[in-house]
């Protein structure tokens, strides 16, 4: 391992449950700040943390059922007592497991998220629209879809956006052909993507929303920090470059350039506070050309796949948790990022094959400024295992054929 850079902290001990980029940025952002190595489990192996000296990976079955992953991480408590325990959920489904059985594990993990009550409130699109529409926060027209319900009167034209309410949920109901967001070209395609999900068995309901043109150079992402005591932090704003194309990883954001929005981050810090929020949240927003707006879409309560970007522009992610819950450090003020920074887990041919005009040049001037980044290309792991640079290299290479096969680039 590297050299301890803890400075003087108690034994630091990050644990996960999951196995997926999420997990590798956290731990990432653990090794680079205090040198230590994170523990990660899930169901099974996943290539972002194979082969990492970052990454002390373990495989648990049923792990997805909420008592295995609580008595897993209540277990591995007790094998490393006198240690400081942190938990991390790395996909909504663990992070809700975790919320929900904090009383459980506080005193032996700082866990650093809401009480599940928010969490299950504000997950919920149609809630968290409602709080948009408190604070005159644009969103895209939208209709509650309610099962049985009919197609008429939408408010807007097709195509349309189809999505489930509560995505953690709809996951524990698969399907073939199944999506995380799908576009319905027709009323009759809408109907069967509606029944193809309530046929599943998914219960609750779903969103149908006017489309917001363009491409994903239109996407945006706010990631924010709420201390202990609910006040709002750090924010920093990502502009989404391209996302992933695959049914199930459409929308995950692939290559994105930080940028500065003051009138963004005023709006989103007064919806954190308001709700009394604590621990990272991020927004999926869209820039509607037709009117100017940038239109929030939901919010996640947790570091996202894409959460090393703040990272890579100067403010470790977990360097907050630590600061706040194991150190105790009185905040001051709210930082809002203005460092531009260039971050992809892809290769860069295969970005500025979607990249145009005055957005390319910009990428461009970055990486000759040295201002580029990448998480799975972290030195230590990257270039202390030739069989965990030989798994970075496949998976970028497949990368090319992902998007040519799924988004093909309009030449």
């Amino acid at each position: 391992m590297s050299e301890n850079k803890n400075g003087g902290l108690p034994k630091l001990i990050p644990v996960l449950l999951g196995a997926d980029l999420n997990a590798y940025n956290i731990a990432k952002a653990f090794h680079e700040r205090y040198g230590v190595v994170s523990y990660a489990f899930g169901r099974y192996a996943v290539g972002a943390t194979k082969y990492s000296r970052i990454v002390r990976f373990t495989a648990v079955e049923n792990l997805d059922t909420e008592e295995v992953a609580i008595e897993t991480l209540l277990n591995f408590a007790r094998e490393h007592g006198g240690s400081t325990l942190i938990a991390f959920g790395c996909t909504d489904d663990y992070v809700g497991m975790i919320s929900k059985n904090k009383k459980r594990l506080e005193g032996t993990y700082i866990v650093p998220y809401i009480d599940y009550d928010l969490m299950e409130r504000i997950t919920r699109k149609e809630e968290f629209y409602k709080i948009c529409e408190e604070l005159e926060i644009p969103y895209p027209k939208t209709k509650i879809y309610h099962k049985g319900d009919t197609l008429d009167d939408l408010g807007f034209d097709y195509p349309i956006i189809i999505k489930p309410s509560v995505s953690a949920l709809y996951w524990h109901f698969p399907f073939d052909g199944m999506k995380k967001v799908y576009r319905a070209k027709s009323r009759e395609d809408a109907e069967k993507i509606i029944g193809a999900i309530y046929g599943a068995g998914y219960p609750e309901n779903l969103i149908i929303q006017d489309t917001v043109p363009g491409d994903d150079s239109r996407m945006y992402v706010m990631t924010a920090y709420c201390d202990r005591n609910a006040k709002v932090r750090m924010m920093c704003l990502g502009h989404v470059l391209l996302e992933e194309h695959t049914p199930k990883g459409r929308g995950n954001h692939c290559a994105i350039m930080t940028e500065y929005n003051k009138e963004l981050y005023d709006r989103f810090r007064l919806f954190l506070e308001k709700i009394n929020y604590v621990g990272f949240a991020n927004f999926d927003i869209k820039y509607d050309e037709r009117d100017g707006s940038l239109r929030a879409f939901e919010i996640n309560t947790r570091l996202g796949r894409s959460s090393d970007y703040v990272t890579s522009a100067g403010y470790n992610t977990v360097g907050w948790y630590v600061s706040d819950y194991v150190e105790k450090k009185n905040f001051d003020g709210c930082i809002y990022n203005d460092n531009e920074i260039y971050w992809r887990y892809i290769p860069d041919s295969v970005v500025f094959d979607y990249l145009k005009g005055d957005i390319a040049g910009k990428v461009r001037g970055l990486i000759k400024d040295g201002k580029v980044y990448s998480p799975l290309r972290y030195p230590y792991d990257f270039n202390g295992s030739l069989r965990r640079r030989f798994y970075v290299l496949i998976h970028e290479f497949r990368h090319k054929k992902k998007f040519k096969t799924y988004y093909p680039a309009v030449k």
